[in-house]
């Protein structure tokens, strides 16, 4: 029971606590505080979908998808990812970079989930962690063990996707600055340039 919970939780959160997209995202909303409790929830549900998913055996399925389609996927989700990059570039250098303020104007849940999904379903790793990866290590446990290891890999993600998004205002009074923001806005279109670079040369698209 012990092992296989452990397991779980360990392997859920090495695999997602690496900065990318989603997380860098996350990020910045939970220093804007925008929507925080929504984007955490919608984070940490989609990864449990795709982990019980996977570990009840629909990984075949989505191993077999995304070899025959993976220089589409993969293609597809690099344009996204650099396009978002762009505009946080392009913010960080006209000096737009929005700075945290009491009053400061929300952009609705309905956009802001919109952009959360995208970054969590169109990237093609998320499957290859959670669904193939998390899928078919649970095949080592049996009966309740297996269900233990699936709490575990869930539990790693709803820790992990609400204690970034709320300890993000931990450094609320550091981006106080604008200057500090154009930073954040810069690593985080890095990050994105570096991925969509990245997912670009594994579609084999150069």
């Amino acid at each position: 029971m012990l092992n296989a919970l452990l397991t779980g939780f360990f392997l859920g959160l090495s695999l997602i606590v690496a900065i990318g997209a989603q997380n860098a995202f996350v990020l910045r909303q939970g220093l804007l505080r925008q929507h925080v409790f929504f984007i955490a929830l919608f984070c940490s549900m989609s990864d449990a979908i795709l982990i019980i998913l996977g570990i009840l055996g629909i990984s075949y399925f989505f191993n077999e998808l995304i070899n025959e389609y993976s220089k589409f996927i993969f293609g597809i989700s690099s344009l996204w990812l650099f396009i978002y990059g762009v505009f946080r570039l392009r913010s960080a250098l006209i000096k737009e970079t929005v700075m945290i303020s009491n009053n400061q104007e929300s952009s609705s849940l309905v956009n802001t989930i919109t952009i959360i999904s995208i970054f969590t379903f169109a990237n093609p790793h998320v499957y290859l962690d959670t669904v193939i990866l998390i899928g078919s290590i649970s095949q080592q446990f049996d009966g309740f063990n297996r269900l233990y290891y699936s709490f575990g890999a869930c539990s790693a993600s709803f820790i992990w996707f609400f204690g970034l998004a709320y300890g993000a205002k931990i450094l609320a009074p550091v981006m106080k600055k604008s200057s500090h923001w154009r930073a954040l806005d810069l690593i985080i279109a890095s990050i994105m340039f570096f991925i969509a670079i990245s997912l670009a040369y594994q579609g084999n698209w150069f």
